[in-house]
Protein backbone atom coordinates (compact mmCIF):
# COMPACT_ATOMS: atom_id res chain seq x y z
CA UNK A 1 0.00 0.00 0.00
CA UNK A 2 2.64 2.30 1.03
CA UNK A 3 4.49 1.41 -2.17
CA UNK A 4 1.36 2.11 -4.17
CA UNK A 5 1.21 5.76 -2.86
CA UNK A 6 4.62 6.59 -3.39
CA UNK A 7 4.42 5.38 -7.17
CA UNK A 8 1.43 7.61 -7.49
CA UNK A 9 2.78 10.57 -5.37
CA UNK A 10 5.79 10.06 -7.71
CA UNK A 11 4.14 9.67 -11.35
CA UNK A 12 1.94 13.25 -10.54
CA UNK A 13 5.43 14.82 -9.57
CA UNK A 14 7.15 13.58 -12.81
CA UNK A 15 3.91 15.11 -14.92
CA UNK A 16 3.69 18.40 -12.84
CA UNK A 17 7.74 18.26 -13.16
CA UNK A 18 7.51 18.01 -17.38
CA UNK A 19 4.63 20.76 -17.44
CA UNK A 20 6.90 23.08 -15.56
CA UNK A 21 10.16 22.18 -17.71
CA UNK A 22 8.06 23.72 -20.91
CA UNK A 23 6.61 26.55 -19.38
CA UNK A 24 10.37 27.48 -17.99
CA UNK A 25 12.09 27.14 -21.36
CA UNK A 26 9.81 29.34 -23.05
CA UNK A 27 10.56 32.01 -20.28
CA UNK A 28 13.90 31.86 -20.47
CA UNK A 29 14.38 32.22 -23.55
CA UNK A 30 12.31 35.72 -23.58
CA UNK A 31 14.22 36.75 -20.58
CA UNK A 32 17.49 36.29 -22.11
CA UNK A 33 16.74 37.81 -25.11
CA UNK A 34 15.24 40.84 -23.78
CA UNK A 35 17.85 40.95 -20.70
CA UNK A 36 20.57 41.94 -23.23
CA UNK A 37 18.59 43.87 -25.15
CA UNK A 38 17.56 45.87 -22.57
CA UNK A 39 20.78 46.09 -20.61
CA UNK A 40 19.15 44.36 -17.42
CA UNK A 41 21.36 42.50 -15.08
CA UNK A 42 18.11 41.54 -12.92
CA UNK A 43 16.38 40.35 -15.82
CA UNK A 44 19.80 38.43 -17.55
CA UNK A 45 19.84 36.83 -14.28
CA UNK A 46 16.67 35.58 -14.09
CA UNK A 47 16.72 34.11 -18.00
CA UNK A 48 20.46 32.66 -17.06
CA UNK A 49 18.45 31.16 -13.92
CA UNK A 50 16.03 29.91 -15.29
CA UNK A 51 18.19 28.17 -17.47
CA UNK A 52 19.98 26.22 -15.21
CA UNK A 53 16.94 25.30 -13.28
CA UNK A 54 15.62 23.92 -16.77
CA UNK A 55 18.69 21.88 -17.23
CA UNK A 56 17.97 20.85 -13.05
CA UNK A 57 14.44 19.78 -13.98
CA UNK A 58 15.41 18.04 -16.81
CA UNK A 59 17.64 15.75 -13.93
CA UNK A 60 14.59 15.87 -11.95
CA UNK A 61 12.50 14.30 -14.37
CA UNK A 62 14.91 11.70 -15.75
CA UNK A 63 15.46 10.36 -11.99
CA UNK A 64 11.32 9.95 -12.32
CA UNK A 65 11.92 8.01 -15.41
CA UNK A 66 14.66 6.12 -14.53
CA UNK A 67 13.42 4.91 -11.48
CA UNK A 68 10.10 3.78 -12.81
CA UNK A 69 11.99 1.94 -15.23
CA UNK A 70 13.96 0.42 -12.28
CA UNK A 71 10.30 0.08 -10.87
CA UNK A 72 11.71 1.02 -7.31
CA UNK A 73 9.61 4.20 -5.67
CA UNK A 74 11.86 4.02 -2.74
CA UNK A 75 15.05 4.15 -4.64
CA UNK A 76 17.96 6.73 -3.82
CA UNK A 77 17.85 7.47 -7.62
CA UNK A 78 15.60 10.99 -6.61
CA UNK A 79 17.51 11.65 -3.72
CA UNK A 80 20.71 12.41 -5.57
CA UNK A 81 19.13 13.71 -8.42
CA UNK A 82 17.52 16.11 -5.95
CA UNK A 83 21.53 16.36 -4.61
CA UNK A 84 22.78 16.92 -7.68
CA UNK A 85 20.01 19.71 -9.08
CA UNK A 86 21.13 21.26 -5.42
CA UNK A 87 24.63 21.77 -6.95
CA UNK A 88 23.13 23.55 -9.81
CA UNK A 89 20.99 25.94 -7.80
CA UNK A 90 24.20 26.76 -5.58
CA UNK A 91 26.52 27.44 -9.07
CA UNK A 92 23.41 29.68 -10.50
CA UNK A 93 23.58 31.74 -6.95
CA UNK A 94 27.49 31.93 -7.49
CA UNK A 95 27.48 33.43 -11.29
CA UNK A 96 24.61 35.74 -10.28
CA UNK A 97 26.61 37.37 -7.13
CA UNK A 98 29.29 37.82 -9.56
CA UNK A 99 27.53 38.68 -12.46
CA UNK A 100 25.49 41.72 -10.18
CA UNK A 101 28.93 42.67 -8.55
CA UNK A 102 30.86 43.30 -12.13
CA UNK A 103 27.74 45.13 -12.97
CA UNK A 104 27.79 47.42 -9.80
CA UNK A 105 31.09 48.71 -10.62
CA UNK A 106 30.81 48.64 -14.28
CA UNK A 107 26.76 49.47 -14.62
CA UNK A 108 24.69 49.96 -17.99
CA UNK A 109 22.20 52.09 -19.47
CA UNK A 110 18.66 49.99 -18.62
CA UNK A 111 15.25 50.35 -20.64
CA UNK A 112 13.44 50.37 -17.96
CA UNK A 113 10.08 50.13 -19.84
CA UNK A 114 11.01 47.03 -21.42
CA UNK A 115 12.68 45.10 -18.71
CA UNK A 116 10.10 45.47 -16.73
CA UNK A 117 7.03 43.99 -18.90
CA UNK A 118 9.18 40.68 -19.39
CA UNK A 119 10.26 40.06 -15.74
CA UNK A 120 6.28 41.20 -15.03
CA UNK A 121 5.78 38.25 -17.42
CA UNK A 122 8.18 36.23 -16.19
CA UNK A 123 7.22 36.46 -12.62
CA UNK A 124 3.92 35.64 -13.29
CA UNK A 125 4.94 32.24 -15.32
CA UNK A 126 6.96 31.38 -12.40
CA UNK A 127 3.79 31.55 -10.07
CA UNK A 128 1.77 29.15 -12.62
CA UNK A 129 4.63 26.62 -11.88
CA UNK A 130 4.59 27.04 -8.59
CA UNK A 131 1.37 26.73 -8.48
CA UNK A 132 2.12 23.46 -10.67
CA UNK A 133 4.25 21.85 -8.42
CA UNK A 134 3.01 22.60 -4.91
CA UNK A 135 5.19 22.38 -2.36
CA UNK A 136 7.59 19.57 -2.19
CA UNK A 137 6.65 16.84 -0.10
CA UNK A 138 8.07 14.71 2.62
CA UNK A 139 11.65 13.56 1.87
CA UNK A 140 11.41 13.63 -2.31
CA UNK A 141 14.42 15.85 -2.19
CA UNK A 142 13.91 15.54 -6.32
CA UNK A 143 10.72 16.92 -6.02
CA UNK A 144 11.78 20.04 -2.99
CA UNK A 145 14.55 20.30 -5.56
CA UNK A 146 12.75 21.50 -8.68
CA UNK A 147 10.34 23.17 -6.55
CA UNK A 148 13.17 25.35 -4.81
CA UNK A 149 14.58 26.23 -8.68
CA UNK A 150 11.25 27.41 -9.46
CA UNK A 151 10.76 29.69 -6.15
CA UNK A 152 13.99 30.85 -6.70
CA UNK A 153 13.08 32.14 -10.32
CA UNK A 154 9.58 33.73 -8.91
CA UNK A 155 11.74 35.51 -6.06
CA UNK A 156 14.82 36.83 -7.95
CA UNK A 157 12.00 38.07 -10.85
CA UNK A 158 10.31 39.99 -7.57
CA UNK A 159 13.79 41.63 -6.67
CA UNK A 160 14.34 42.46 -10.19
CA UNK A 161 10.76 44.33 -10.50
CA UNK A 162 11.55 46.01 -7.67
CA UNK A 163 14.84 47.33 -8.90
CA UNK A 164 13.84 48.17 -12.09
CA UNK A 165 11.09 50.50 -10.68
CA UNK A 166 13.50 51.88 -8.51
CA UNK A 167 15.63 53.15 -11.16
CA UNK A 168 12.88 53.71 -13.48
CA UNK A 169 10.89 56.21 -11.39
CA UNK A 170 13.80 57.47 -8.48
CA UNK A 171 16.73 57.16 -10.82
CA UNK A 172 18.30 54.23 -7.89
CA UNK A 173 20.32 52.28 -10.95
CA UNK A 174 22.33 50.53 -8.45
CA UNK A 175 20.11 48.50 -7.01
CA UNK A 176 19.25 46.68 -10.16
CA UNK A 177 22.89 44.73 -9.22
CA UNK A 178 21.83 45.31 -5.52
CA UNK A 179 19.10 42.91 -5.92
CA UNK A 180 21.12 40.21 -7.88
CA UNK A 181 23.09 40.01 -4.74
CA UNK A 182 20.50 39.60 -2.54
CA UNK A 183 18.85 37.08 -4.77
CA UNK A 184 21.85 35.15 -5.40
CA UNK A 185 22.17 34.96 -0.99
CA UNK A 186 18.61 33.73 -0.96
CA UNK A 187 19.32 30.68 -3.57
CA UNK A 188 22.46 29.98 -2.06
CA UNK A 189 20.87 29.75 1.87
CA UNK A 190 18.13 27.44 -0.31
CA UNK A 191 20.81 24.81 -1.76
CA UNK A 192 22.65 24.64 1.53
CA UNK A 193 19.94 23.55 3.05
CA UNK A 194 18.82 21.13 0.46
CA UNK A 195 22.57 19.60 -0.04
CA UNK A 196 22.86 19.49 3.73
CA UNK A 197 19.65 16.79 3.69
CA UNK A 198 19.94 14.75 0.78
CA UNK A 199 23.51 14.14 1.74
CA UNK A 200 22.67 12.26 5.04
CA UNK A 201 20.07 10.35 3.15
CA UNK A 202 22.68 9.14 0.74
CA UNK A 203 25.39 8.23 2.91
CA UNK A 204 23.10 6.64 5.71
CA UNK A 205 24.71 8.90 8.10
CA UNK A 206 23.37 10.82 11.09
CA UNK A 207 23.28 14.97 10.78
CA UNK A 208 25.31 15.97 13.71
Amino acid sequence: MHHNHNHTLNHNNKQRTLIVIILTILTMGAEIIYGYATNSIGLLADGYHMGTHAFALGITYGAYLLAEHLNSANSKIETLAGYTSAIFLTLSGVWIIIEALHRLFNPLTIDFNEAITVAVIGLAINSICILIMGKGQGTDYNFQAAYYHILADAVTSVFAIIALLSGKFYNIIYLDPVAGILGGLLILSWSYKLIYKSFFVLTDLKPQ
